[in-house]
């Protein structure tokens, strides 16, 4: 299968489950189902072409294997008769009506993964897994764990909204705030790894930043006067406009320092920032609105050096006092760096070296060594550019950094 038909079935999965959980009331039958549909779509699309509406044939594909499960194990447990009594005994509903009709089912879906019955690290793994499509590893290295642990805790997230029954619903506003911070979260991880992709031959996925800015916009619609909502918006926005300049004519990467910021697409820019302009008076400023103000500073300044160094370090430390942790600090050092010195910035990186949560993230490494070049410790930056280029596991940033180690 080509590309295109690869990011049309990944951009599809999540509104074909969703319309699967609520037409028959099971994640994880569905979650099969749908696999079985996107092998068949995989098989059939080379040599019969795409269908008018992919969405609506996964959806006719996984129902069939649906129906045919349920007609075959209907009395074997409680769980499967219910779910085979909320099944249509006749034809199938017209999936493209259904589809089309549910508009709200990702978020939908969204609300059920972050149900409040689920401990907040298992409402943000199984929404990554359920709507963002994303692979037990991709999910594992987002949140720096194991991924025999990340496993273990979607499959027990899994089983806890099977065991307090819970129903794909449509969302309604007064359902948001309570799961809102876990929403968020989960929004900002499938951004994350969509504009920084942890594995494969390209460095973002258009399909996975789309969906994330599509929840966030959704998301601020229903609640447009919650400051953290609009900040998360103006972040993906922001953040997102500089996807042009990312990489070269050869799909290598494009350092910030060094990006053609003619090509950053200065309307989504003037969106952010109005965004942020408009939250940041209403209230408290949370961790998003923070963020989407580093991006904002970035984004007004006409060259790289003209950026407001003084004013991005302000920010991070604003930001290292509500949301502490040790990619803040990444990137906290980094602003202290272009102020204080490259020296200065180094001694905040050092408590992060025995950091277990790091130890196997290039990250670290990289900052490091952008460090030790500012500081003039050529050999010591080589080895640490190696360094993160061996962690590293998305090929341009490997390719990047081999280059830098190798530079002379």
């Amino acid at each position: 299968m080509t590309s295109a038909g690869e990011d049309l079935l990944r951009a599809g999965a999540p509104r074909v489950l969703a319309a699967l959980v609520r037409r028959y009331g099971d994640p994880d039958a569905a979650q099969d189902a749908l696999q079985e549909a996107l092998l068949a779509a995989a098989v059939q699309w080379p040599h019969e072409g795409t269908p008018r509406d992919p969405v609506a044939w996964l959806v006719t594909v996984a129902s069939r294997r649906l129906t045919d499960q349920v007609r075959a194990d209907r009395a074997r447990t409680a769980r499967e008769r219910r779910l085979a009594e909320r099944t249509p005994s006749g034809d199938l509903v017209a999936p493209a009506a259904d589809t089309r009709e549910r508009g709200d089912d990702s978020l939908a879906l969204l609300l059920l993964c972050c149900h409040p019955a689920l401990p907040p690290p298992g409402r943000v793994a199984l929404t990554l897994r359920a709507v963002a499509g994303l692979t037990t590893a991709q999910i594992a290295r987002a949140f720096l764990v194991p991924e025999a642990t990340m496993a273990q805790r979607i499959s027990r997230a899994k089983a806890r909204l099977r065991a307090v029954d819970a129903r794909l619903e449509t969302p309604v506003t007064q359902d948001l705030p309570g799961r809102l911070a876990a929403v968020l979260h989960v929004v900002y991880l499938i951004f994350t790894e969509g504009h920084a992709r942890t594995t494969g031959s390209g460095l973002y996925d258009v399909a996975l930043t789309g969906e994330a800015i599509r929840l966030g916009r959704r998301l601020h619609a229903s609640l447009p006067r919650t400051g953290e909502v609009a900040g998360l918006l103006a972040l993906m926005l922001l953040t997102d406009a500089r996807r042009a300049a990312r990489v070269d004519a050869d799909g290598a990467l494009v350092p910030l320092a060094e990006q053609d910021r003619s090509r950053w697409d200065r309307d989504l820019i003037r969106e952010g920032v109005e965004l942020l302009e408009a939250a940041l008076p209403q209230g408290p400023v949370g961790p998003f609105q923070l963020q989407a103000a580093i991006a904002a500073v970035h984004a007004e300044a006409a060259t790289a050096a003209e950026t407001d160094w003084a004013q991005i370090e302000v920010l991070y430390g604003m930001l290292a006092d509500v949301a502490p942790g040790p990619v803040v600090t990444l990137n906290h050092a980094v602003a202290v760096a272009m102020v204080r010195g490259p020296l200065a910035g180094l001694a905040l990186l050092d408590p992060l070296i025995g950091d277990d949560r790091l130890r196997r993230n290039h990250r670290l490494h990289a900052v490091r060594a952008h460090l030790l070049d500012l500081a003039g410790e050529d050999e010591e930056a080589r080895l640490a550019f190696a360094a993160a280029a061996r962690l590293a596991t998305s090929l341009p940033e490997q390719r990047y950094l081999s280059a830098r180690a190798t530079a002379g």
